[in-house]
């Protein structure tokens, strides 16, 4: 038991050690300050630009930069589904795996491009290896793009006035080449070197210890679990995600995934420090996204490695706690901590599976996505807690009979109004979605038998963690659910492109119209947002808006199903 708290402890403090130096060296390719990989990557880049017919010296508005954004992704989406569609006679298909049918294709390309990764497919059946290609790219750059848009936030932040905030093509190839590349080599070397496998040849045929004969599905695997983790995107090469042997070989290889996954979120927290100027606000962000991050964790932990209580019921005892969905390899405690780094962040991979977990630590991971910003996405993840710092202000503001103020420009009903849309948006996408779902299967249950191979409260739950890992753009699952559907496909593809694009449209929105306004210099009267006390402030606004908006849902789901354990 000391030895799994050890490893989490251990992976958490090498996460933050890496992030920091990380943290810096982004603000530097945010601020175009030179760093030791210019010479590497500056050739490399301008070939992008003159491609693309790009002037990267052009400064953009928001407006301009949420365009550029928009039009790009929707021609990626295009060629997402071309590929998708059209695999069985496109090359690189050794296993002639087949082509998707056009509602699985539509929700697989809209996942990959919005970096949700929800899978309602097996990769090793249902991918060639081009599919597994064009989508390894589409991570990269919907984690590029989530990114380059943080970095537009962080401009806007720190001009004093100005519509003028950078060009959002010259951020997005850097975040894709001078960040995401090089981690992502790095990542895949070690898995390779550690058994994962890197090649384009077919399945391999083994003769395992029973003496059977099996084939075992090969490719490109490395390179595509590197970026997975790296860019929050989560989707695994192989159905079973991380908990493949190939995909994750070790315990070592365990540690290095889980480490990515938050690497870049956490790193950004310390990029905003550098590019404003501002070490005590990024504490101060960074303090509250991990006090939420440990609420989560301790109680998930603590559930899965005491057991299941049912179980314990018949006097057997569960030395490593609750197995039942785990891999021997990890054990309960490194499980545990995967599911929160992975729900509390936009990713989305297990080593574990999450229909598995016992009821309140099922409650924990869908709270993660809920609430969506402690540490969060790539990118996105501040974009959510910015509109929480929004929204914080002005309740600040409105208790202490002063005109809210954030960064010296004034807050007011614009803002707020976007803000508000922005912060319940998510919760109508998972309650409605969910109570949609509800009703078809509750007033035509042999119609929609093959959803469910749970009903009761555990199969309500499965539903509600469909939609709210759509909306969360995070992509795990509670398997149990049968999703490869007309509506599980089209239904959350829907909600993965609104959940997507809209809360990057909002802060963004935000962001430019405060960075047009006047400065207004610091007074003794300003609200200070630097300190515990506005960290203490944001968290409230967090817990009321988003946690307790799902509360009848989850007392619905895992908290009916933890009681009825007793």
């Amino acid at each position: 038991m000391n030895t799994e708290i050890f490893g989490i402890v251990l992976m958490y403090a090498l996460l933050v050690l890496f992030a920091i130096p990380l943290g810096r060296y982004i603000g530097k390719i945010f601020t175009n300050e030179r760093t030791w990989l210019d010479k590497i990557f500056n050739p490399l880049d301008t070939l992008f630009y003159k491609l693309g017919g790009v002037n990267p010296t052009v400064e953009m508005n928001w407006k301009q930069h949420l365009v550029a954004l928009l039009s790009i992704n929707f021609f990626w989406f295009l060629v997402a589904m071309f590929v998708l569609t059209n695999m069985s006679w496109l090359p690189l298909n050794p296993d002639q795996n087949p082509s998707m049918s056009g509602d699985l294709a539509f929700n697989t390309a809209v996942s990959f491009i919005t970096n949700t990764n929800l899978q309602h497919y097996s990769g090793e059946s249902a991918l060639s290896y081009l599919g597994q290609l064009s989508l390894m790219l589409w991570q990269f750059i919907s984690a590029g793009c989530g990114i380059a848009i943080a970095a537009v936030v962080f401009i806007a932040m720190k001009e004093k006035t100005s519509q003028k905030l950078g060009n959002f093509y010259f951020l997005f190839v850097r975040s894709c080449t001078r960040v995401l590349f090089p981690l992502a080599l790095i990542v895949s070397l070690l898995l390779v070197f550690n058994g994962t496998p890197m090649t384009f040849e077919g399945k391999d045929t083994i003769t395992n210890l029973q003496g059977d004969t099996v084939q075992v599905s090969r490719g490109p695997v490395a390179a595509f679990v590197a970026i997975k983790q790296l860019g929050t995107n989560g989707g695994g090469f192989y159905g079973p995600n991380s908990t493949h042997p190939l995909e994750n070989p070790n315990y070592f290889t365990n540690m290095v995934e889980t480490i990515s996954i938050v690497l870049i979120p956490m790193a950004l927290v310390f990029a905003l420090g550098y590019v404003l100027k501002r070490r005590k606000l990024a504490l101060t962000i960074f303090g509250v996204m991990t006090f939420g991050f440990f609420l989560l964790l301790i109680p998930t932990v603590i559930n899965e490695m005491n057991g299941n209580p049912a179980i314990a019921k018949f006097a057997i005892t569960q030395q490593m706690g609750s197995m039942e969905g785990k891999e021997v390899r990890f054990g309960s405690a490194a499980s545990a901590y995967w599911a929160i780094n992975t729900t509390s962040t936009s990713n989305g991979s297990v080593n574990a599976m999450h229909d598995s977990l016992t009821p309140l630590s099922g409650m924990t991971t869908l709270l993660g996505m809920m609430i969506n910003c402690f540490y969060g996405g790539v990118g996105v993840g501040f974009l959510n807690f910015y509109i929480f710092i929004i929204l914080a202000v002005f309740i600040s503001g409105l208790m202490v009979g002063r005109t809210p103020e954030f960064l010296g420009k004034k807050i007011e009903a614009k803002e707020m109004k976007i803000a508000m849309i922005i912060a319940l948006l998510h919760p109508l996408l998972i309650l409605a979605g969910t109570a949609i779902a509800s009703y078809l299967y509750a007033h035509n249950p042999e119609a929609y038998a093959s959803w469910l191979n749970n009903p009761g409260h555990h199969g309500f739950s499965e539903m509600l963690y469909e939609f709210t890992s759509s909306s969360a753009n995070n992509g795990s699952g509670f398997e149990g659910l049968g999703d490869n559907t007309p509506f599980w496909n089209i239904a959350c593809g829907i909600v993965m492109l609104l959940a997507r694009y809209l809360p990057i449209i909002g802060p963004v929105a935000i962001a430019g119209s405060l960075a047009a306004k006047k400065y207004i210099p610091e007074s003794a009267g300003t609200l200070k947002t630097d300190t515990a006390t506005f960290g203490l402030m944001i968290f409230a606004v967090i817990a009321i808006v988003a946690a307790l908006s799902f509360f009848p849902a989850l007392a619905l789901g895992p908290i009916s199903e933890y009681f009825l354990l007793y």
